[in-house]
């Protein structure tokens, strides 16, 4: 499998059970969310080494592949946050707005302006 496939792969894997682990939290269904949560963390290796391997491929690039690593790191901690927060009963808005901006910078430039993006 591509790395980059691996890379988009995984990211959505780690959306997917964060929408569900924190849906469980809110719904008092500790032990399963969890369950999930520790998966989620386990994903995070999955993102983090397929992201090192493809940041190694485009070292050449320069500051947008460094912001992309930035944004891609950023959205991994807010997703942490998350579920931390949501475990202990406390308010998540603000990492909710902090994930949401991470993502849609390392997506945009993922997409849009790094050379295995699907735009020209």
């Amino acid at each position: 499998m591509d790395l980059a496939h691996l890379h988009i792969t995984a990211w959505v894997l780690a959306i997917i059970l964060l929408f569900i682990s924190f849906s469980m939290y809110k719904g008092g269904k500790m032990k399963p969310a969890k369950i999930l949560h520790m998966i989620l963390r386990l994903d995070y290796l999955l993102l983090l080494y397929s992201g090192g391997s493809l940041f190694a491929s485009y070292s050449s690039i320069g500051f947008l592949v460094i912001v992309k690593v930035l944004a891609g790191i950023w959205a991994i901690i807010a997703m942490e946050m998350i579920g931390v927060k949501a475990s202990k009963g406390k308010p998540t808005g603000s990492f909710w707005t902090q994930f949401v901006i991470a993502a849609v910078i390392a997506i945009v430039l993922g997409f849009g302006f790094l050379p295995l993006g699907i735009l020209p």
